[in-house]
């Protein structure tokens, strides 16, 4: 058993031997439970793999062809962000 502190936020971190045993990477989608005045944590989906071409599609761009190596993410977002203003 290990023993984590509650953040002032509620948040607590898994130990990484715990992690490493399960599988829990970054982005993991764990369920969090009561169970007989206890709390239960149990991995429901690890991780995918990803990469900057899995974000494919996820933009709206009109403007030419570019690689998505030469996009600037947050430029496209404040143009997406403003034209929705308008």
């Amino acid at each position: 058993m290990s023993c984590v502190t509650v953040s002032n936020k509620g948040q607590v971190v898994i130990p990484a031997d715990l992690r490493k045993q399960l599988g829990i990477l970054p982005g993991s989608q764990v369920d969090v439970s009561v169970v007989d005045d206890k709390i239960e944590i149990s991995l429901l989906h690890p991780a995918g793999h990803s990469s900057h071409e899995s974000g494919y599609g996820m933009l709206k761009y009109a403007g030419p062809p570019r690689r998505l190596a030469d996009l600037d993410v947050a430029e496209l977002m404040r143009q997406t962000k403003d034209a929705d203003a308008s």
